[in-house]
């Protein structure tokens, strides 16, 4: 009997990362977990649960710095869905400019 594929949801601090000077600069997402919201059974659930905490977490986070913004100094996070486990952050290798 196979495996069932867990899904889970869960809160990171989101931030942007300096990724490099090719042209003219880039910036890529990463997040560091916080908390598990929970463990879903299929996909179309997690991804109905993330997007309602979503859209909670918006309405109270409505007075704090966008996440591009160069004086942007932490505390936004959103709801995010992984198979299996949780990573600690993500992503989890540094992305590449190609």
């Amino acid at each position: 009997m196979p495996d069932r594929i867990r899904h889970i949801v869960a809160f990171y601090e989101i931030d942007r990362a300096y990724g490099g000077p090719e042209e003219g600069g880039w910036w890529y997402d990463c997040g560091e977990l916080r908390r598990v919201l929970r463990v879903v059974p299929n996909a179309d659930a997690a991804y109905d649960l993330a997007a309602r905490a979503n859209r909670l977490m918006d309405r109270l986070q409505r007075g704090k710095r966008d996440v591009g913004s160069v004086i942007y100094s932490g505390g936004r996070y959103s709801a995010c869905v992984f198979e299996d486990t949780a990573p600690r952050a993500f992503p989890e290798t540094v992305p590449r400019y190609e």
